[in-house]
Formats: structure tokens, sequence, C-alpha cells
């Protein structure tokens, strides 16, 4: 992983005190610094963030604040978070979800913040803060490893391939950060695994520091105040061992840092995606042909192997071949995902040639000198080690605490991958982020559920940490308008048609009603798909360009094509309920077609509601409902981006007026007016804004 510090010198002078509460304080005031310096207007709610982050910082405790939209939640931390960082000589990682946010951040509040300090005198000392996106070492080109397989492309690769190696090359020479999606068109997977800076090849020990592009960000990681980074990118670190790794006492990722989890909401989920296993039958393939693959006798033992290892590395892809198969044939022929509840019956096909394999690779590497090539070797044998044991862990299921599962994917459904999660993740967070002496803030408009915060309180382990809420500025009573279809046919298998024909019917009524573009959200790809078969050449007909999540294009691209349209229409399901941001009449409409409630079949969710039922609590009232409203209110928030946005929401499922929780739902809604539409009425009663 990539470190900062390469020393934890705890016989260092303390640091001067952090101004970041006084300054907070001066800046955010009404008639203080960001309202003098920048004519930026005073928002009593974005004050109150800032001097709570500023105090959770000076006494390095941890702190969850809801900050409606429009708070301006990202100065309030970003501006006590820097200034104590260059008080400190620490530094501050902000982790973001989505790829939208990172932008943000990099492109618009960093350059902001800069205006800020160096609109006052007092502030000036702080306006040169260095700041560095952090992204996953594969991302990124190591010219020494480019130029090993340089020289050794005969042995590593197909004539075929030695053209993208050429081009990889050509493009390394005028590359300004040596990363993987700034080359067009993407480079070969195949390819790119033997140049990308994710090996021991890639180190200050064998690699310029000047030329290489991970040491060279390396180098600027380490200077930098402020480090950005994503959850996924954060807990994969944290999983590998974060600043513990090097003997730290205080710090989450690196040495005496501290984090501002913005997107909080989504740290659970993201958490309990990496706070497990995934072996999956590709990767095992890819693994096992980076060493030596048969079909082209490329490979690393190709070159430091003979017959025997390469033999060694067959017989390996033989018994992976047999033992995904089985598990492919057995339990994943009449359903995708299967939950795993006793150890696996099958024969232990695996073990045997990879220990071979392991001791084999260990030899070659001791017959090499010190270098790069065999610090390549052991780390090949490292990995094979650690995939070895953590399929014996899969294979035992003896972790009480943990959910195991197989899953079969890809175009084919040929992929097999063995999971396990944690069941309760709040002893994992609370290890990884909130013991570790250092102000962890989580966060984000949604981690209430009916104004509390002791729901996401549990999830994450922070019962007895401080929290705070603040509401969003905005005029929702006068610029958001709420309906909800009161006679769609609830969801049930008998009246799946009905409930589809239904959908249709409100979907084109209150698209092509609003002027402006409709963001029309789903919790069922098949329903999504069914809707837009009959209505996307509708659409057409009407003039109202049409997107879909799926076809083609990344949710970043859609949402932009989204805002260009003007009068768009977009369909999206699960990842569209959160991160979509389009301001003004592009977005005029959000369409709720069902309630967002999780499926509880999902091994995680069975488990979870097993592990809550066995202690005598309900997993309706403490998990599903929780979830839904958390993903509700992120649907509903993706209308209103600015002061001057108006819209309307429109519910099209009943359940919302039927059942007795549906009431929380539209508390959940910061208009809480609403109109009930009917079929035979809604000409009359649907009314958004011209």
């Amino acid at each position: 992983m990539i470190g900062i510090r390469d020393d934890t010198d705890s016989s260092a002078p303390a640091p001067p005190p952090s101004r970041a509460p006084e300054f907070a304080a001066k800046i955010f005031a009404e008639g203080g610094w960001l309202q003098d310096g920048l004519q930026l207007e005073h928002r009593p709610q974005q004050e109150q963030m800032a001097r709570t982050v500023a105090a959770a910082l000076e006494a390095d405790e941890p702190l969850l604040f809801e900050a409606g939209t429009g708070v301006g939640k990202s100065l309030a931390y970003l501006l006590p978070g820097i200034i104590h960082a260059v008080d400190q000589s620490r530094q501050l990682i902000v982790s973001t979800h989505t790829i939208s946010l990172q932008e943000q951040l990099e492109t618009k509040d960093l350059p902001l913040c800069r205006r800020v300090f160096r609109s006052t005198p007092e502030l000036k000392p702080y306006a040169d803060f260095k700041s560095a996106v952090l992204v996953g070492k594969a991302n990124y080109l190591c010219t020494t490893r480019l130029a090993a397989a340089l020289r050794d492309k005969q042995e590593l690769f197909a004539s075929p391939e030695h053209s993208e190696l050429q081009r990889i090359a050509a493009w390394a020479e005028t590359s300004r950060d040596g990363l993987r999606h700034e080359l067009s068109p993407p480079p070969s997977p195949d390819v790119w695994e033997w140049v990308n800076a994710d090996s021991s090849g890639c180190s200050r020990k064998h690699c310029d520091g000047e030329r290489c592009f991970y040491q060279r960000v390396r180098a600027r990681l380490r200077l930098a105040q402020v480090i950005i980074v994503n959850h996924s990118l954060l807990f994969a670190h944290l999983n590998a061992g974060g600043a513990t790794e090097r003997g730290a006492t205080r710090g989450v990722l690196f040495p005496d840092d501290f984090v501002v989890l913005d997107e909080g909401h989504t740290v659970p989920d993201v958490a309990t995606e990496h706070f497990g296993l995934r072996l999956s039958s590709f990767g095992t393939e890819r693994m096992l042909k980076y060493l030596y693959n048969p079909k082209n006798r490329r490979g690393l033992l190709a070159k430091h192997g003979g017959a025997f290892e390469q033999q060694l590395v067959v017989d390996a892809l033989d018994a992976a071949e047999q033992f995904f198969g089985f598990l492919r044939d057995r339990l994943l022929d009449k359903q995708p995902v299967v939950r795993v509840r006793d150890e696996t019956k099958c024969d232990p096909w695996l073990d045997g040639p990879l220990l071979a394999l392991i001791k084999a690779v260990g030899a070659r590497a001791d017959k090499l000198d010190e270098g790069q090539e065999r610090d390549e070797l052991l780390d090949q044998k490292e990995r094979l080690k650690s995939y070895q044991t953590n399929l014996k862990q899969w294979l035992s299921v003896s972790d009480e605490k943990s959910v195991y599962w197989l899953e079969r994917s890809g175009r084919r459904q040929n992929i097999v991958t063995l999971r396990t999660a944690p069941i309760d993740v709040a002893p994992h967070l609370r290890e990884a982020l909130l013991e570790r002496n250092t102000a962890v803030v989580f966060t984000s408009a949604t981690l209430a559920v009916g104004g509390q915060i002791l729901p996401f309180q549990e999830r994450v382990g922070a019962t007895d940490v401080r929290t705070a809420i603040v509401q969003s500025p905005f005029d929702f009573a006068r610029h958001m308008r709420v309906y909800v279809a009161a006679d769609v046919p609830l969801p049930s298998p008998q009246g799946a048609r009905l409930a589809i024909e239904s959908l249709v019917d409100y979907i084109r009524f209150c698209a092509l009603r609003v002027s402006g573009g409709s963001l029309v959200l789903f919790t069922s790809y098949q329903d999504m798909r069914q809707v837009a078969d009959i209505l996307a050449p509708e659409f057409t007909r009407e003039q109202r360009p049409f997107f879909m999540q799926g076809e083609e294009h990344s949710r970043t691209e859609l949402t932009r094509r989204l805002q260009d349209a003007g009068n768009g229409i977009l369909f999206g399901t699960d990842s569209f309920w959160a991160g979509v941001d389009v301001p003004g009449p592009s977005l005029s409409q959000v369409i709720i077609t069902r309630l967002p409630f999780d499926l509880p079949t999902h091994p995680v969710t069975e488990a979870r509601s097993e592990w809550i039922r066995d202690q005598g609590r309900s997993p309706f009232n403490e998990l599903t409902l929780p979830d839904a409203l958390i993903k509700f209110r992120q649907g509903a928030g993706r209308l209103i981006r600015t002061a001057t946005d108006r819209g309307v929401i429109t519910i099209l499922d009943a359940r919302i007026l039927a059942k007795s929780y549906g009431q929380l739902f539209l508390d959940s809604l910061p208009q809480s007016q609403f109109t009930k539409l009917t079929r035979g009425t809604r000409g009359e009663s649907f009314h958004p804004f011209a």
C-alpha cells in the first residue's frame, strides 16, 4: 500500500496548538472572512458544522454530523481540516463514495479553499497547502516494470501483444501522471498486469523516483496536507493493516492522520464488502497464468523457471478448473447466489498443487541475486500463500461471526466467486476507525432515520460518539411539490403485470407533463427494462431524449447527458438513487417507482436478519426499514441541488399510504405536504412548476 511517512518517531516534539476552532469561528461567522473576503452568503448551518468539526479535530474525537443539502458541508470540514493539518503537521484524509464528489473536491472545493485563505492576511500561511488524490497502485504505470517487460517481451508476451506494449511505452513518454484511465483506448489487461505499479518490483529500491509515475506520486503524497481517496480504496488499505501496519498508535490510514468520511451513510456497506474474503475462478486463473500460461508458453516462470515449475502451474490450473467447476455444477446450477452454512464437502483439489507451487517459486527466487526479479518472484509466492490461507478459511466455514456464500457471474455465467462478510460490521469499524486516537468525522445529508442518528451509530459501532444534525437552508415548502399515486396496485407476484401497466401509465403521464428533465428511480432492473421497452419509443416520438442505466454509458456520462439535454428522461436503478447531481431545470422531477426495500434473500441480509431475530429483535424495524428510509431520502435528495431549484417528487408506490410505516417515508421528505393522485383525477391534481 502507499505509505506517507517512513517513521513513527514518538520522540518528536509536540506540534503547536491548532487554530482551527479560532479561525473556523472567524471564517464562517455572519460578517466573517467568508462573507467579507469572497462575498459568499452566511449560512448558520454551515457555521455550526464548521465549529463542531473544528472542535472534534482539536480534541481528536470522532463525530457524526448530518448536514442537509445546501449546507455547504465540504467547506465546513475542509477549511478547519486544512488549518488543523498545517498547524499540527498532520494529514487530512477525505474519503468519498462517488467519483463525482471526488472530482468536485479536487477541481472546485480545494481551489475555493485557497481563495479563502488568500483573501485574508491571517489565513495566508495556509494558502500553499498541498493536496493529492490517492488511487490504487494498479492504476499507475511503473517505468521500471515497463522497461523489464520490453526487455523480456519474448518470454512474457505472445507476438500480438508486442504492439500493445509498444503503444503503452510511447504513451509513457508524454503522459503526465501515468494513470491507466489517461490511455485511450484502455490498455489490454493482460499487458497492463505486467507494467503497473502493484508489485514488489515497483519500489524506491528499484525505481528512479524522478521517472516512475508511482514513486513520484508517492513522494507527493508524503508532502500533502490533504489526501482525497474513495471509500473502497480506503477500506481495502484498512483491511491490509492501515496505519497499524506501520506500528502507529494514532492514525487511520497513515500514521498520525485524521479522517473525514463524506457520503458517510455508505460506509457500513462498503466496509462489509472489504472486511471479508473474495476469491474468484477468474482471479485464480489470472494469478496462475501470470506465472505461466501453457497456451502461449509465456509468463514469469517462462524466464525464471523450467519444465518442472511450469508443469506445477499446469497442475494448479487443472485443479482450479475441477474445484470451481464442482462448485458451479453442484451448488450454483439453479441460482446465481447461494449461501453456504456448513463446511463444503469437496475434495481439496487445490491444496496440494498450491503448496508444491509455493515451494517451487520460493526455491527459484532463492537462486536469484537481490534485485527486482527476485522480489517479483517472492511477491508471487506471498500471493499464493495468502490465497491458499484464504481458501482454507472459506472451505472451513468456521467463523460464526461471518456469512459465507457463492456467486456465479460473467457474461456466460461461468465465473465462480467465494465470498465472506462480517454479519456485524460495527466491531470492525470501531477497531479500524473509532479507536485510533484521532478525529474521524462521518458526514452526509442522510445519516438519520426519523430525525435520530442512533440506528446509524449502532450500525458503525459509534453509540458513544457525539452527533449533530443541521437542516438544509433551502425553501422546500415553496420549491418542492410531492405527489403520491394512490391507485397503483401493491407489489405482489399475482399482480405483477397490472403493476407494470400502472407504472407505464403514470411514468408516461408524469414525465411528459414536466417541461424539464425527469429521473425515474427503479428498485428492479427487470421492471426498468419492461417499462423502457414500452415507453422509449414514445419518448422518442415526443422528442424527449431518453437515457437508461446499463446501455453503454457510465453513471457519470448519463448524468452529464441528462444535464445537457434540458428535458431528458433518465431511468436508473440502485446506484442512481445517490450521487446524481443535476442542478437546474434539467432535473425537474424525481419519480420513485417503488419504496427501496432490499430483498431479504441476499446471504448478508439474511444472516443479519437471523442475527437480529436471535436476539429477540425485529429485522424489519432495525435493518430493512432504516436502510430503505435512508435510500429513499437519498433518491428524493437528487431533486433540489441549489437554492433556486424547483421540482416535483412523484411516488408511485401506494404502500406509502396503505402501510403503517408509510408515514415514516413521508416524514423523511423535506416537504411535508403532498397531493394524492389517481388516474381519474390526476389531470386536475398534477401541477408541476411551469
